[in-house]
């Protein structure tokens, strides 16, 4: 079937598998991002036609010409999120139905055609069926899913390609950060933006990224664990880490996260945190947060605690708070109550061991 919203996927298996025993070998500790499964999953479109010829097969190399479109103009998206292990023995996605809405809304900033939802969701399902034996058991394991789509079109000119090609490649992995939940250090970048308004910032883009390495270089040379930005415009407003989103716990319980205005990603994490908060009673502000304020506020005990969040790392206390001029720490080290209890209800809710009062959960085996 071509050119539909339904797709049928043609199922290719990998004719050399890992052995079992090698995988078993290898989920014994993943890491992040560094093992593969046995398959991808691959659909091509072309203008006119559609979206067609979606399968699911061995992964391999990708063929890819030196004039494709990606490779010059970095017309590409992709997108994050994971399958757990449920404390029924089965297997689940968290928010997939949130990752194919961004996925579409990051096709339409980037000038790409969207992956209709039901291709979307229905390809994270064949990879995790035929792949199902990669799930790591442990208590921080899960099968990290990565979808994507770049330009495939050979040209080189400056317009919107007219050929694409979407994948779906998955990787078993446990904790984002070494040594498990820990405070994390911060550093904030001084002369390093993320996104400026009317920019890419809110879309899920390679560019982003690859426009903060030099940023998170430093803050590594400086000792730190991850890159906070400030604003583009008057540089003293906080809006997000390099990879994810930024909460401040106040005095009284209530939550505080920068506003979603075009610069900072919107997580599904971070959307998670706000309804859960909000659901438990406490108050969740959306609004602008200086260096200033958080330093004060650290300094004063106003903000008890500071977390950063995202699919990868799921929440992550922050502890320290550097930069060229300063460095503080925040009141309760940044391994707070509120922090670690909404990381336990986050965690227990994805993994099937509460209660999911928002029909998060989307049960695959």
């Amino acid at each position: 079937m071509s050119g539909g919203d339904n797709l049928d996927f043609e199922i290719r298996p990998n004719p050399a598998p890992v052995s079992s025993g090698e995988r078993d070998a290898l989920l014994a500790n993943p890491g992040f991002g560094r093992i593969f499964t046995d398959h991808m999953v691959t659909v091509r479109y072309a203008d006119g036609k559609g979206w067609y010829d979606a399968r699911v097969e061995a992964r391999a190399p990708i063929s890819i010409d030196p004039a494709s479109a990606v490779l010059h103009y970095a017309q590409e998206i992709f997108e994050g999120l994971k399958a757990y292990k449920m404390a029924d023995g089965g297997v689940a996605m968290f928010r997939p139905d949130a990752n194919a809405a961004r996925f579409a809304d990051s096709a339409a900033r980037m000038a790409m055609p969207a992956v209709p939802q039901t291709t979307f969701l229905q390809s994270l399902r064949e990879i995790i069926r035929i792949d199902r034996d990669w799930i790591p058991q442990s208590e921080e394991g899960s099968l990290y899913l990565r979808p994507f789509a770049y330009a495939s079109e050979v040209f080189l000119g400056v317009r919107p390609s007219l050929e694409y090609l979407y994948l779906v490649i998955a990787s078993p992995v446990g904790a984002y950060f070494s040594g498990g939940v820990k405070p994390v250090s911060v550093w904030v970048s001084p002369d390093f933006t993320r996104a400026a308004p009317g920019g890419t910032g809110a879309a899920k883009c390679g560019g982003n990224y690859a426009a903060g390495l030099s940023a998170q270089a430093e803050a590594i040379e400086n000792g730190c664990d991850q890159v906070v930005y400030l604003d583009a415009v008057e540089r003293k407003y906080i809006d997000e880490l390099g990879g994810m989103n930024v909460f401040f716990v106040l005095d009284d319980g209530s939550l505080v996260t920068p506003p979603l205005t075009g610069t900072i990603l919107p997580g599904i994490t971070r959307d998670s945190i706000i309804k859960l908060a909000g659901r438990a009673g406490r108050r969740v502000e959306e609004r602008p947060v200086s260096l200033d304020e958080w330093r004060d506020g650290a300094a004063s005990g106003r903000i008890r605690e500071a977390f950063a969040c995202g699919t990868a790392a799921v929440i992550t206390p922050i502890g320290t708070v550097k930069s060229p001029t300063e460095e503080f720490t925040i009141a309760d080290g940044g391994d707070g109550e509120v922090t670690m209890g909404l990381r336990k209800e986050l965690v227990d809710i994805q993994r099937g061991r509460a209660e999911d009062p928002f029909g998060w959960v989307h049960r695959v085996l």
